[in-house]
């Protein structure tokens, strides 16, 4: 699965993972959820007549097909000139984080990489066990053994690359189903449309589960109405942003701390206004940013009359006021979501998560009273 940047917690990270490897430079995080389905799959495979060193590679089988499958995704991306900001592992697969929203022709390839790398490794796994004497069936997945090892990961990797290509998000089937249809719509439209069909998938899969009592179903059917409605709502986002600057989203009336100020000083500023980002002056230059977190940090950790030269961050996001907002947006997210803004090398103002916020509902306002401002001077 792929995901462009858009704004989000803690860093710029998907919020709940744990635990970072790097692959080929992009950070590789794992949401907690990911670790109870490893733990199922291990305690799954205890019980059956396979070893414990087979369970151990068959688990180990089935994250090296899904983080392979991610690489896919971001090898595809850097193709096209796009830089993966993460990668985190999910129950259900993996989400490849872009810097940008791909083209409708890049997301095709983008998104089509990922199934295609598991139908690759499924068809030579398949093409090893044949010639091997083996032989592939259904009875394998309920009694697992270290002889049909291979044979089991061939078909997860065949079953993973099916899944990911249905056509709704956030599964690779619904980016390749949206490219398609905004060659003929806008992103928009298109969106919305495999939005629908997802929401129709997920009915099904959930209205199967309840009736059967497989509550997977019904998780799953939960996941993909999610991604609908978060997609929508991205690219809804990306479109309020089209054609707007920094300078039309950033704050301009905003508060700075001295560099010699104590964390005391600077929690009375955070009380005493409704900013939760401060750039740090020395002589009339920024020398870093102090963010809520890292003063509440700072002031349980040292005290209160700690400096906030210890607490801020020296390595902050720099915008220019005239940059596109839709490129800005993901900076500012991977940053902290909060970047500052100078013009001619002199502070001009601040881009945060909340701004952005309020910008684009103030924009789908006004947008909204002139699509119905004509039908009331009728």
């Amino acid at each position: 699965m792929t995901q462009p940047g858009t704004p989000l917690q803690s860093g710029g990270r998907v919020p709940g993972s744990l635990g970072v490897v790097r692959l080929f430079g992009v950070p590789v995080r794992f949401h907690f959820t990911f670790w109870l389905v490893v733990v199922w799959l291990i305690f799954l495979g205890a019980g059956g007549n396979q070893s414990l060193g087979g369970n151990a590679l068959y688990v180990g089988g089935l994250f090296l097909s899904v983080l392979l499958h991610e690489a896919g995704h971001a090898y595809s991306a850097w193709r096209h000139g796009i830089k993966t900001l993460e990668i985190v592992m999910l129950p259900l697969g993996g989400l490849s984080r872009l810097e940008r929203h791909p083209k409708p022709a890049e997301e095709f390839w983008v998104a089509l990489s990922g199934p295609l790398v598991n139908f690759l490794i499924g068809a030579a796994l398949l093409g090893w066990t044949y010639a091997r004497g083996g032989v592939v069936n259904l009875g394998h997945w309920q009694n697992a053994t270290d002889e049909n090892l291979v044979a089991r990961l061939a078909v997860a990797n065949l079953i993973l690359a099916f899944f990911n290509l249905l056509p709704a998000f956030p599964m690779d089937g619904g980016r390749v189903m949206r490219s398609l249809l905004a060659s003929k719509r806008s992103i928009e439209e298109a969106t919305r449309l495999t939005a629908r069909m997802g929401t129709g998938i997920a009915a099904v899969l959930g209205l199967y589960g309840l009736l059967s009592a497989n509550f997977l179903f019904v998780f799953i059917a939960f996941f993909i109405y999610v991604g609908a409605m978060q997609e929508v709502m991205a690219t809804s986002a990306q479109a309020l942003m089209r054609g707007a600057r920094v300078r039309d989203a950033m704050l301009t009336d905003f508060r700075t701390l001295r560099h010699g100020d104590t964390i005391r000083e600077a929690a009375e500023m955070l009380l005493a206004t409704s900013q939760q980002d401060f750039p740090v002056m020395s002589g009339g230059q920024v020398v870093g940013l102090l963010n809520r977190n890292g003063l509440l940090k700072a002031m349980a950790a040292e005290g209160p009359e700690a400096y906030v030269a210890g607490a801020m961050d020296r390595e902050y996001a720099r915008l220019a006021p005239e940059m596109d907002l839709a490129d800005a947006a993901p900076v500012m997210a991977e940053a902290g979501n909060c970047a500052l803004v100078f013009e001619d090398d002199k502070l001009a103002g601040l881009l945060t998560a909340e701004n952005l916020s309020e910008f684009l509902v103030l924009r789908r306002i006004r947008e909204s009273r002139g699509r119905t401002r004509p039908e009331e001077t009728n």
